[in-house]
Order: structure tokens, then C-alpha cells, then sequence
């Protein structure tokens, strides 16, 4: 009989062994490290290390323009000395280098008192995102035939689809975590993301759209989403805006759309619930914990459990565990994502949302996929109640206010609501308003929740890291919308 191929092992197993048997990493090597990150004194160290290959393929007039690819490894050393924070990193994983980056964290601290650190040992690690293979190993032309077949849907959907760029982004990361306090943590992180843009042209109107997700999937994502149906998507978009209508002025209704109008709700009200900002009493949410923040329609929910999903993670870069936190519920305010500097300070414990952008970086409390959980009524029901109001489907992300929760958003796809019914798309339209104050005026949510596609990055204080959002259709009865029509 033939012998069976062995399976590739895509897994935390394989992130700890990759370390192990490549670098040394060991546990002797790691209870070396963190005696020298406490050796003068800090109350806390850990190791976060991280090898990640990436690569891309971008595809412009039908033909590729650039194919890049890379590998980057390192260390990050961090230790704490009470609200201090001392942190190295390296790229050179060689023995010497490491202990002279866990040398140069502990300057933080100069105390005579010093605290060992203790074994560490394995902890189990959920496994939210197992796929066969990442897309990373799959050859080239495969992906370029993918990307073919979305570029040619797109030039077939309407003739004024004059440019059509295409971008297939993929990565995989293994990370290995290690603390003071005796954990060690690993996890094998996939990611893709695929993303059609369209220009439509009619005389000298040109509209663009956009259109993709991801997540962490390998070559799979395509059953779901071929990549036909996501290019004739981003076209169907630009050449609707050709047919926009300049968007009313002032204060009216807002229904926003479910799926993307999660990103609303991820920068007008998530970043103001990360604890770091509410510690330092930067946040408008500071203080209100048990108190009513919202319409008692709301209950906001950050989740790092879902399987597959953008910003879906196994454990956090501190080592945690994951987990699905009720942030706000009926209304109420519960609590704020924690990371471990900050779940000190509240006396909690960390709620698995210690994120970071990579080794160079040291972690804070970030979201992964944050959404509103759905209500009792239908869609149309919403439209319907709705005399004169804006329809809002899609947006280009925006800026906010974390100490008071203003924001401005781009509404990329929207349409007129006329005596209950959508009837026309809009143009250069922005809505304007308050995290809070757009929650408290929620006035119906639908019982069609989606999960946006996985194409959102976040941004904060300089490191970025994937996230996923989502949102049921929603009747807030009062934004400020930017429009040109008065």
C-alpha cells in the first residue's frame, strides 16, 4: 500500500516548534530570558517573539505591476516596574542578541528587591481559525487566475468601467508568548485579504468604488466569495454613483446599513471603551461604568472568538486567551477592553485584547471583531418608518474625537429616503455627530446582523493591527449629514 502524505501542521504546535527547533528557543533559553528582563528588580516581564512571511501581488490595466514578498522575525522584550514600562526588541534571534535586548528593557527598574521569574509551561490554545493551507503556499499562477477572472467580471459589468486594480495580500505569523508568571503561549496566525477597486468613467465623471474581505482563511475564502461576484460588487458601486444625487444638509434620520456601518460604531464608540484611554481618564466612557450610555436597544460586543474572522485571534500578544466581551448591554455600560497594564489598574483580569502591530511594538488594548447584537425588527420595517432620511450603506472609515466622541465619517454607498422607500444614491455625502449621543438615539434595530467582511485595519498611536466589525440595520433618528443640497 501507498504511503499516505504527512499533513503540514498549521497550528500553535507548529508555531513552538518552529522556534524550538530553528532558533533554540526552549524552555531553558526562555527562563534564561526573563531572569535577565528581572534582573534588576521589574515586577513583570514577558517575550513576545514572532517570525511572519508576507506576500502580495498588485494588478493594475490587466497586467501585474508589482509581486513583493518578505520575512521578518524578532523579539520584543517588555518589563514593568509599577506604571513604568521598559521595552527592547531585536531581529536577530541569536542567543547574545536576545539577552542584550532583555538586558536593556530591565533599566527600567534599579531596585535591590528582584523577582524571579517562574517555569514556564504550555498552555492550551484554541484553534478558531484551522484551514488546510495558507493561501502564502499555493503557487502563483493560481492566485493569478483568480485575479484574472475578478478583472475581466469587472470590464464585462458596464462599459464605463474604464480601470480595474486588483490586490491579493496574504500572510502567515507564528508568535510565541512567554511571561514571568509561568505561561507560555503560541499560536499560528493565516490572514488574507483580496480587494477589487473599479473606476467608472461617463464624460467627465469618474467614480470610484471598492470592494473585498478576507480573513484569517487560506484559498477557501473563494468558494464563498468568487471573485467574480466581489468585482462585479465593487463595479456595480462606481457605476451607481454615476447616477448619484447631491445629498441633503442638516439633521435628519440615518438608517444605517448592517455589515460596514460597524465601523461606525468600532471608531465612534470602541476606541472611547479601550481601557488605556478610560485609566487616564482621556475617554468620555471614564467613570461610567453601570451607568446608561447608550439607547437600551444597544448591547456592543467586542469578540475575538469567531471563527475566522479578520480580527479573530486565539490568544492576545500578552498570552491571554481571547475572549467575547459584553461591553455594553441593554444600554448599560459594562466594562472596557482590558490589556495587562490596564486590568491591574482596575482590578480585573485582562479581557484577551493586549494587541500589537508587531515585536517593535509593546501591546495595548485593542478590539478584534466589535459589533451590535440584533434586534426584534425587520429592514423594511425600518425604512418604512422613516419619512425623509438618509440610507447608509458603506463608508471609507473616518476621524474621532476619543475624549468626547465626535466623529466624521465618508458615506461611500448611500440613498435617499423618501416617504419610506430608498430611491436615490448619493454623492459627497459625510454624517457628523457624537459616539454617545448616536447610540442614545438608536430608536429601532433589525434582526439582520452581518458580519462585515474581513478587509478593516485600525489605527492607534501608530500601530495597526486587523479587526473585523459588524452591525444589524439600525434607525438612529437624528446625525448631522454633510451634503451639498440645502
Amino acid at each position: 500500500m501507498a504511503k499516505q502524505p504527512q499533513l503540514q501542521d498549521y497550528s500553535a504546535a507548529a508555531a513552538r516548534a518552529l522556534f524550538r527547533t530553528r532558533y533554540g528557543i526552549d524552555e531553558r533559553a526562555l527562563s534564561e530570558l526573563l531572569d535577565v528582563a528581572l534582573s534588576r528588580g521589574g515586577d513583570y516581564a514577558d517575550l513576545y517573539f514572532e517570525h511572519r512571511q508576507t506576500s502580495s501581488i498588485s494588478f493594475e490595466e490587466s497586467k501585474v505591476k508589482t509581486a513583493s514578498g518578505g520575512i521578518t522575525q524578532g523579539l520584543g522584550v517588555r518589563v514593568l516596574a509599577g506604571d513604568s514600562t521598559g521595552y527592547a526588541y531585536t531581529e536577530n534571534l541569536s542567543m547574545e542578541s536576545m539577552r542584550q535586548a532583555a538586558a536593556t528593557a530591565a533599566k527600567i527598574c534599579d531596585r535591590r528587591d528582584r523577582v524571579g521569574p517562574v517555569n514556564v509551561a504550555e498552555a492550551a490554545t484554541p484553534d478558531r481559525y484551522h484551514i488546510d493551507k495558507p493561501s502564502i503556499e499555493i503557487p502563483s499562477a493560481e492566485k493569478l487566475s483568480i485575479i484574472h477572472r475578478a478583472d475581466e467580471a469587472a470590464r464585462a459589468y458596464d462599459p464605463s468601467i474604464t480601470r480595474v486594480n486588483v490586490s491579493f495580500v496574504e500572510e502567515v505569523k507564528h508568535v510565541l508568548v512567554a511571561t514571568s508568571d509561568g505561561r507560555l503561549s503560541a499560536d499560528f496566525q493565516p490572514m488574507l485579504r483580496f480587494n477589487v477597486q473599479c473606476l467608472s468613467e461617463v464624460g467627465s465623471s469618474r467614480q470610484t468604488a471598492v470592494d473585498g474581505g478576507g480573513g484569517r482563511l487560506g484559498m477557501e475564502y473563494f468558494v464563498e466569495h468568487p471573485p467574480e461576484a466581489v468585482a462585479r460588487e465593487a463595479a456595480r458601486q462606481a457605476v451607481t454613483l454615476q447616477k448619484g444625487v447631491e445629498a441633503p444638509a442638516g439633521y435628519i434620520p440615518v438608517v444605517l446599513g448592517a455589515g460596514e456601518s460597524g465601523i461606525l460604531l468600532h471608531e465612534a464608540v470602541g476606541h472611547g471603551l479601550e481601557a488605556d484611554f478610560n485609566r487616564k481618564k482621556t475617554s468620555n466612557y471614564s467613570d461610567r461604568i453601570g451607568q446608561p450610555v447608550a439607547s437600551e436597544l444597544c448591547t456592543v460586543i467586542d469578540d475575538g472568538t469567531i471563527d475566522h474572522s479578520r480580527g479573530t485571534i486565539n490568544v492576545d500578544d500578552e498570552g491571554n486567551v481571547a475572549k467575547k466581551n459584553v461591553l455594553i448591554a441593554d444600554g448599560v455600560l459594562q466594562g472596557y477592553l482590558q490589556d495587562r497594564i490596564s486590568a491591574r489598574h482596575f482590578g480585573v483580569a485582562p479581557s484577551g485584547n493586549g494587541r500589537r502591530e508587531s515585536f517593535r511594538n509593546y501591546p495595548m488594548p485593542r478590539m478584534t471583531n466589535t459589533y451590535m447584537l440584533p434586534g426584534e425588527s425587520t429592514p423594511d420595517d425600518i425604512v418604512r418608518s422613516v419619512k425623509k432620511g438618509l440610507y447608509a450603506k458603506a463608508f471609507s472609515g473616518g476621524q474621532v474625537n476619543i475624549s468626547n466622541g465626535d466623529f466624521v465619517f465618508s458615506v461611500t454607498e448611500g440613498y435617499l429616503i423618501e416617504d419610506g422607500q430608498v430611491t436615490h444614491p448619493v454623492k459627497n455625502v459625510n454624517i457628523i455627530g457624537n459616539g454617545p449621543d448616536t447610540l442614545s438615539k438608536v430608536t429601532m434595530v433589525a434582526n439582520d446582523f452581518k458580519l462585515s467582511d474581513g478587509r478593516w485595519t485600525c489605527g492607534k498611536d501608530g500601530q495597526s493591527v486587523p479587526v473585523g466589525v459588524g452591525m444589524p440595520t439600525v434607525l438612529v433618528s437624528g446625525i448631522t449629514v454633510g451634503g451639498t443640497k440645502q
